[in-house]
């Protein structure tokens, strides 16, 4: 595995790659969901990359940034593991020379559940997808579908912006316990942990999503949204500072 975190040293590195490139961009702090987009990225390409960039600019809020799980050397040693080709793990200046002058902004998705609670957020998500798809160039990309909101805001982009890209969305992987598996389930106290499953069982259960609301509420969690939109349920939620999504089909 190599360690590139230059755009330039990729540029000329990708240029020398035969056959086809799959591509898995994260923001470390790896769990079990990102590998199962990896293993999968091995079984599709020739080769496989994947990304660690935590991207200050689709954080709304500075403390969330600052609290961010960083588990770097981990992270390597499951990269190793795995025996991806490159690992692409840029600094701010690299991916933003132009210091986010430029954004990549969709205007109507992207202001619903997530985006009304986090102005921009998805300004900052699909400008650092864009950046990274023109380093990179891969012919594939995976991504969770636990985050099923940004899936469908970078497969549109892509068909927007005619890029080359086949875009395959991923199952999300869950504890045993039904709780979406997040880097930032270890910001959890063992408290919130316990309780945290709630959310998945009760947005799968059939009922309104009035009555998820409640139940949820009464539980303590802080809601922001529960909405179903085309057969499928979102949920945004907190439990203390640590806010959590999830979504079902139904």
């Amino acid at each position: 595995m190599r360690i590139i975190k230059k755009v330039d040293e990729f540029k000329k590195i990708r240029e020398k790659l035969k056959g086809t490139i799959g591509f898995v961009p994260t923001m470390g702090a790896l769990h079990k969901g990102h590998i199962s987009l990896i293993k999968k990225s091995k079984k599709a390409s020739d080769h496989t990359i994947v990304s660690i960039f935590v991207n200050p600019t689709q954080f709304n809020e500075k403390k969330d940034f600052e609290n961010y799980p960083i588990t770097i050397s981990e992270d390597i040693k499951n990269l190793e593991k795995e025996k991806i080709d490159i690992l692409f793990m840029p600094s701010y200046t690299e991916i933003y020379p132009d210091g986010y002058k430029y954004k990549v902004i969709e205007t109507e998705f992207s202001k619903k559940l997530c985006g009304a609670f986090r102005p921009g957020h998805f300004d900052g998500v699909l400008t650092v997808v864009m950046k990274l798809f023109n380093i990179i160039r891969p012919h594939i990309a995976f991504f969770g579908e636990k985050d099923y909101q940004q899936l469908l805001l970078i497969k549109n982009m892509v068909k927007a912006f005619f890029m080359d890209i086949k875009i395959v969305s991923c199952p999300t992987v869950r504890e045993k316990d039904g709780v979406a598996m997040s880097s930032r389930n270890v910001l959890l106290s063992k408290e919130e942990r316990r309780i945290a499953p709630l959310i998945y069982k009760t947005i799968s259960k059939k009922i309104s999503d009035a009555h998820a609301r409640q139940i949820l509420t009464r539980y303590g969690f802080k809601v922001d949204y529960i909405k179903t939109i085309n057969g499928r349920r979102f949920a945004a939620a907190k439990i203390g500072n640590v806010r959590l999504i999830d979504n079902v089909k139904l």
